[in-house]
């Protein structure tokens, strides 16, 4: 059937080349999220491999599978989109036009990331990785893992990601990369070194075990409320506080309990409401600013919530409001 596909496809029917390659769309999207950490730059590569390979299609050959093929174009699309990104400007480290930010513990490393919806995750067909991975897909998805992998350089990141997280042989990369098996797998012993360096994430309790449940019901709680003290209860010792694209980071008790008390809830003035959702696998909610002259709540970013056991590790606190369309939230809720 698969064969039939290709020749109509190469044929130039875009029927057959939609039954071809849709089936793949999902996870390619996911893929390019992993290497380039944002969903809108992330829909746009899929658009553009899509794209390529239609035009492509032709001097299609079957000498991969369709979707090693994919997977071929997808990354080096990414790649190239990463070498565009380096000629960007980077982030102030204070909004342009809000407060100055409180004294950080230390100006991040990765400022360039987005959440991703669980409910996309759903819509992939197969997530199981392939024979060779290393990484858990649990673990493939979580910020922490995105975050670490950003920090990697462009190959390195696709070398570990095609290799740890799909399963690619050495021999497949490298013929996507246009390289050796020399180079793959030195890339691979560089990159996995480099992750192996930073701290052991935590472990998390199960997606939606009663041990999840409770800690995030006390967030809401505490954060809702604008109490301090209550919401300072539920961090680890050494908890974060994170809040892209800004590169200002938070750790402690101390220095997590001033921000909230100076700027995020400044004092009593400014007043949330949260409404669940879920990203990379952790619990995370719309954040909603009460309007004080009115009943309504405006948008006001995306919280995402790492645990460590029944205790919270990291808030991520995202302050673009365009990603709620992917969450399916409203922009305003009635109050």
């Amino acid at each position: 059937m698969t064969e039939q596909l290709v020749v109509l496809a190469r044929a130039g029917d875009t029927a057959a080349f939609g039954e071809l390659t849709e089936p793949f769309r999902r996870e390619l999207q996911l893929h390019c999220y992993r290497i380039v950490g944002t969903m809108a730059d992330a829909e746009d590569l899929v658009q553009e491999t899509m794209l390529s390979a239609w035009r492509g299609m032709a001097d299609f050959q079957g000498r991969s599978s369709v979707r090693t093929w994919l997977y071929r174009i997808a990354t080096n699309r990414c790649l190239n989109a990463l070498r565009d990104r380096e000629r960007r400007p980077l982030a102030a480290t204070q909004p342009s036009d809000g407060p100055v930010l409180p004294e950080p513990s230390r100006i991040g490393e990765v400022t360039w990331l987005e959440p991703y919806p669980d409910a996309l995750l759903e819509q992939i067909d197969d997530p199981a990785p392939g024979p060779e991975a290393r990484v858990e897909s649990r673990e493939s998805i979580s910020l922490a893992f995105i975050t670490a992998v950003q920090t990697l350089p462009p190959r390195q990141r696709a070398i570990l990601l095609l290799r740890d997280v799909l399963g690619f042989r050495v021999a497949e990369i490298a013929s996507m990369l246009e390289t050796t098996d020399n180079a793959v797998a030195s890339g691979l012993k560089r990159a996995r070194a480099t992750l192996a360096s930073r701290p052991p994430g935590g472990r998390p309790p199960l997606p939606g075990s009663p041990a999840e449940q409770q800690v995030v019901s006390a967030f809401v709680t505490a954060f809702e409320d604008g109490d301090v003290p209550a919401l300072v209860t539920l961090l680890t010792d050494d908890a974060w506080l994170t809040m892209p694209p800004l590169p200002a980071e938070y750790q402690g008790h101390a220095a997590i309990a001033a921000f909230f008390a100076t700027l995020g809830f400044q004092g009593g003035r400014r007043q949330y409401r949260l409404i669940p959702t879920r990203a990379n696998g952790q619990p995370a909610f719309g954040r909603y600013e009460r309007d004080p002259r009115a009943r309504i709540a405006h948008a006001h970013g995306l919280t995402v919530l790492s645990l460590d056991h029944g205790k919270i590790a990291q808030i991520i606190s995202f302050l673009d409001t365009s990603l709620f369309a992917h969450f399916g939230l409203p922009r305003t809720l009635p109050d």
